[in-house]
């Protein structure tokens, strides 16, 4: 039986309306636990980040960056925050700044995303990937993710943020999301020009393009609602020149636990550090660049040394807690609300082929570390409010009048 990996967990739920049960000091508990004694004196830390792009601003709130970088410091580090070059290059149009966060924040591959080492990964037909330079200069990785929904695995959180966020624009929009594409799925002999606009226009989610000129069917995996759809299928089921496979979308979630795996061998164990932040769930990837509605309850933030872990425990608890079903957006045309049929919620969502877990286990294989988990709650509402609050003061610090 594989041992059990800690995973701390710290409820956005209080017992006591006192700065003590809330939330930050929840995860200061939290970091404490982590034990960042294992950063040596003027280690370089990376602490990987998705900042978000244009109007989104459901990130990681640059109040908790901002404690996280104070504690690294403590601890003897360096720390930098670092993304991709477009996110760090706007970040300060989401309050992400040297000042604000503590730290300088660093393109994670030049300014010109050409600071990338190529690494093996030999994935079907994908031979290498550049993964970026600023993580192999760093000797501490501390992923701070935001958990959300994705459109290509269903979930993204530290795992995508590894997965994607640790790699060159191309090797991340050309190579790694095109890995779906590498297995047939339209037979363009048994298909006419007319019945592939059929199908075209039969999709409501818009994940089907016709090139008539080429006569070349693309199927947008990202888009695609798979099994809570299927109104492509029906249309060519007289035909047959069409199919959807789980294995579409399970070999996106293959390489991306292949290439985390890659980024993670360049620290060593005792100097990786994950973070969940899942508050703000929802249904797309921070990507796209726009404020959406929240479709799971706030849950809160969890911690571990264990990637899979920590994953697998995010997991579980939007699991539990299930869709905000009023907030889930009006363009999610195919959403399953069955409740007698067993789904993630977002599975729900996305579909059943898109199941989160499908990364996890994937990972689990690779030697990433484990799924078994003991859950560790932090100030849980229960213990804070059986303490005794003390005398309450609004004004903590100086003021101006």
């Amino acid at each position: 039986m594989k041992q059990e990996a800690k995973v701390y967990f710290c409820s956005s739920q209080q017992g006591r309306d006192a700065v003590f049960a809330a939330l930050a000091a929840k995860v200061d508990k939290l970091v404490d636990l982590l034990d960042f004694s294992t950063i040596e004196k003027r280690d370089k830390v990376a602490v990987k980040m998705h900042l978000g792009f244009q109007d989104g601003y459901q990130t990681v709130p640059v109040f908790f960056v901002r404690r996280i970088v104070r504690a690294i410091k403590r601890a003897g580090g360096w720390p930098f925050v670092t993304d991709n070059p477009t996110a760090v290059y706007n970040a300060v149009d989401r309050g992400y700044t040297q000042e604000t966060c503590g730290c300088p924040i660093i393109p994670v591959s030049g300014v010109k995303d050409g600071y990338t080492r190529p690494v093996t990964v030999n994935y079907k037909g994908i031979d290498k990937l550049q993964m970026c330079g600023a993580l192999l200069d760093a000797d501490v990785l501390i992923s701070l993710a935001h958990s959300k929904g994705h459109a290509c695995p269903g979930y993204g959180g530290a795992i995508k943020n590894l997965a994607l966020g640790g790699y060159s624009a191309k090797s991340r929009w050309e190579k790694i999301h095109g890995v779906e594409q590498k297995i047939p799925y339209w037979d363009s002999e048994k298909c006419s020009p007319e019945h592939a606009q059929a199908l075209v226009e039969a999709c409501p989610c818009q994940a089907l393009r016709y090139d008539a000129e080429k006569h070349k069917l693309t199927l947008l995996m990202y888009a695609c609602m798979n099994q809570n759809c299927m109104q492509c299928l029906e249309t060519d089921k007289d035909v047959g020149c069409l199919q959807i496979m789980p294995e579409f979308f399970a070999s996106f979630q293959e390489l991306m636990a292949i290439s985390t795996k890659k980024v993670l061998e360049t620290f060593d164990e005792d100097k990786r550090f994950f973070l969940n932040f899942a508050l703000q769930v929802t249904p797309h990837c921070d990507c796209m660049g726009m404020a959406q509605p929240c479709v799971i309850p706030e849950i809160g933030v969890l911690g571990s040394r264990d990637i899979v872990a920590v994953e697998s425990a995010t997991l579980d608890l939007i699991g539990r807690v299930g869709l905000i079903e009023q907030s889930i957006p009006p363009y999610f045309k195919h959403v399953n609300l069955d409740p007698n049929v067993s789904l993630h919620p977002f599975e729900r969502l996305w579909g059943a082929m898109k199941n989160p877990y499908i990364v996890i286990r994937y990972s689990e294989q690779l030697g990433l570390g484990t799924s078994q988990y003991e859950l560790i709650e932090i100030l849980s509402p229960e213990e804070t409010g059986r303490m005794e609050p003390p005398k309450q003061v609004y004004e903590r610090q100086p003021s101006f009048y």
